[in-house]
């Protein structure tokens, strides 16, 4: 009988054997145009780096001007890194990251607990749809929902602080106020996303966890700390990591859009990616911005790949790879 289910199991093999190239064929196929897609859109581009290490002139086309165009080699890095702009954007864009981080970690957090709690579905459904719907709006759409509450004849001015018998606020040029504004912002926008993401993964908890806690006398604040808080850890590790690989890049529209391009307030809105779009727009040369753009790339790649490294010694159930 072994030998019969040997024979079988081999012929079985071999006939695998024989229809994998004809089964897998149509797929790579299939794939072929993603994979056409990705090159197009993803790697050609990466040939523009070159021209962080050349004096870029363009001529007839994109690819002869990188062929005729002179090399520096690090000219454009130095020239970049004594720019003191540099340090002050750098400043601001991981500082302001590291608090998203920390907001992006506790409030959505917060709100998936404290909805999953809830006992009624239809208003746990209209608090989800509520926290979810600026997610969807535009930068451009939000700067000008601020700017007409913050203009001098605005809502806060005009409606808050003036019957307040307080002075009327000129937001545009006081710049003390605008870490916090763009901070409550970036949190108003994603934190419903990023709600939904806890959410879905509170709900995936097997109950049996919570039943055999209620038998044990634990109360609703113990199973928070206990059951539910560990449960997350896994998924709150994954985006944290994936927010760190993105600590020396900034939302644009957040920091373009919304501060009205106020040269008044560049001290605290000014961060690496408008840098780097203030330098193309008004750029004779282009191989400091494009200079600039790689070092970002670079140092939020090595960046997440260290973060990487610690989390895994840590728990490395909950590293990214």
């Amino acid at each position: 009988m072994s030998i019969q289910k040997e024979a079988v199991a081999g012929a079985v093999i071999k006939k695998r054997k024989r229809m994998k190239n004809p089964v897998t064929i149509p797929f790579l196929i299939m794939m072929l145009p993603g994979i056409v897609l990705l090159l197009i859109n993803n790697y050609l581009p990466m040939l523009g780096t070159i021209m962080a290490f050349q004096q870029y002139r363009f001529r007839t086309n994109f690819f002869l001007s990188i062929a005729n165009s002179e090399w520096v080699g690090l000219k454009n890095f130095t020239f970049l890194f004594r720019n003191p702009s540099l340090w002050i954007n750098l400043r601001n864009t991981v500082g302001y990251n590291l608090v998203f981080i920390l907001v992006g970690m506790v409030v959505p957090v917060a709100f998936a607990i404290a909805m999953n709690e809830l006992w009624r579905p239809r208003l746990a459904k209209f608090y989800q749809t509520t926290l979810f719907f600026p997610y969807f709006l535009s930068w451009v759409v939000v700067s000008y929902l601020v700017f007409s509450m913050l203009q001098t004849s605005g809502a806060v001015n005009t409606m808050i602080l003036k019957p307040l018998g307080m002075d009327i606020v000129n937001w545009y040029q006081e710049i003390n106020f605008w870490p916090f504004l763009l901070v409550f912002l970036q949190s108003w926008k994603y934190t419903g996303y990023n709600t939904v993401i806890y959410l879905a993964t509170i709900s995936s908890i097997s109950d049996e966890y919570y039943e055999a806690a209620m038998i044990d006398g634990v109360n609703k604040r113990q199973q928070i700390m206990y059951i539910t808080i560990p449960m997350l850890r896994p998924i709150i590790s994954i985006l944290s990591l994936l927010a760190v690989g993105r600590i020396f890049n900034s939302d644009f529209g957040l920091f373009y859009n919304v501060p009205m391009g106020r040269s008044s307030l560049y001290p605290v809105t000014e961060v690496l990616d408008t840098f780097i779009f203030r330098a193309m727009q008004g750029a004779t040369e282009f191989g400091m911005p494009v200079a600039a753009s790689l070092f970002q790339s670079v140092i939020g790649f090595a960046t997440v790949i260290t973060a990487n490294l610690i989390v895994r010694r840590i728990d490395p159930d909950s590293a990214l790879f």
